[in-house]
């Protein structure tokens, strides 16, 4: 099987370089909590296994868009496994063991989500601008949407489903160029009309509904900044405004997940951490590995259990890519399981 281009390759280094890590100084036991230097609560996480090690072909392993599915598997994606290895894994979570569900020689996928119309896992492919969708066990690989839009090719990242089904994507053109380039795109549920509802923004990541679907949140990875973009029942942008400043310190935004409660959860990319937002903008907590955790740089994304609390976080550098577990502050929906 043909393996991913340098070109490719060059391009997702962009999205998964990872540089320093964030580790507490203080000691507490497993599941304790202790004040923020940052604002809210300090929720140690606490590993669950080890999924993948760096890849010999690219140098790398870079776990994202955890998604459970209707059996309560989770399924996770390897953004720079190389062809013929596991590029989407099934993970038994209970039983600590996990199983290659999907492989290809060609996609680079950043994100994975179920749709709430047709039930397919659609996966967000960044090195060739395109969204798959796969069966809900597997296999029936196909195009959901290629090409350009407005003139130009997507680099998606992360996706959101409304009720519908219409798929609204974080299209990061622009980040390889250090340039605001990038979308929010809207694409209708059949993959054909394809609309751009904000533009013009710094490397756009995260991206997931409010708890009322009333609106969508986004981040912007080299800015620092959570936005909100209210919608109306159409679909269509009635108001725009940036809603949180994270303080990141080495860290960038990267993907983001939203509770039963509307709390947000901030993955950071270069350090291996989640910061907890109310729907106001209070920092609320932020999710941190046992102290002395090494060779972990980056925690990109949460599925939280539907209907339950627990939350499993995907970290990885240079140890690995790996699953912990934390409680969130509320139960779990289709806002905080994929994207």
């Amino acid at each position: 099987m043909q393996q991913l281009s340098a070109r490719s390759f060059a391009v997702l280094a962009a999205v998964g370089t990872l540089l320093l890590t964030g580790c507490g100084t203080e000691s507490f036991g497993p599941g304790d909590t202790a004040p923020s230097a940052t604002g809210g609560r300090t929720i140690r996480a606490q590993k669950v296994m080890r999924l993948t090690r760096p890849h010999a072909e690219t140098g790398m392993t870079l776990l994202e868009g955890p998604t459970f599915d209707a059996n309560g598997d989770l399924l996770v994606v390897d953004v720079t496994a190389p062809a013929g290895r596991p590029k989407v894994m099934r993970v038994d979570v209970g039983g600590k063991t996990s199983r290659a569900f999907h492989t290809d020689g060609r996609g680079a996928y950043t994100s994975a989500q179920f749709s709430p119309y047709d039930g397919r896992l659609y996966l967000s492919d960044f090195a060739h601008g395109e969204i798959v969708s796969l069966a809900p066990g597997g296999g029936d690989p196909r195009t959901f949407f290629s090409g350009e839009v407005d003139g130009a090719r997507m680099s998606p990242d992360d996706i959101a489903f409304d009720p519908e089904g219409n798929l609204y994507i974080s299209d990061s053109r622009g980040l390889s160029e250090g340039e605001p380039h990038g979308r929010v795109v809207r694409i209708g549920r059949d993959g054909g009309k394809a609309t751009v509802l904000a533009k013009d923004l710094a490397a756009p990541n995260g991206i997931s509904f409010d708890s009322e679907y009333r609106g969508l949140w986004f981040s912007e990875l080299t800015e620092n900044r959570i936005s909100y973009l209210r919608l109306d029942q159409e679909g269509r942008v009635t108001s725009r405004h940036t809603a949180i400043r994270v303080n990141g310190g080495i860290a960038q935004t990267d993907s983001i997940a939203v509770d039963a409660d509307g709390n947000l959860y901030q993955g950071l990319h270069g350090r291996a951490a989640m910061a907890v937002y109310d729907r106001n903008g209070e920092r609320l907590a932020t999710v941190e590995l046992p102290p002395g955790t090494q060779g972990l740089e980056s925690a990109t994304n949460v599925a939280i259990t539907p209907g339950g609390t627990r939350a499993y976080l995907t970290v990885s550098g240079p140890a690995g890519g790996y699953l912990y577990a934390f409680d969130a502050l509320a139960a779990g929906t289709r806002q905080s399981n994929g994207g």
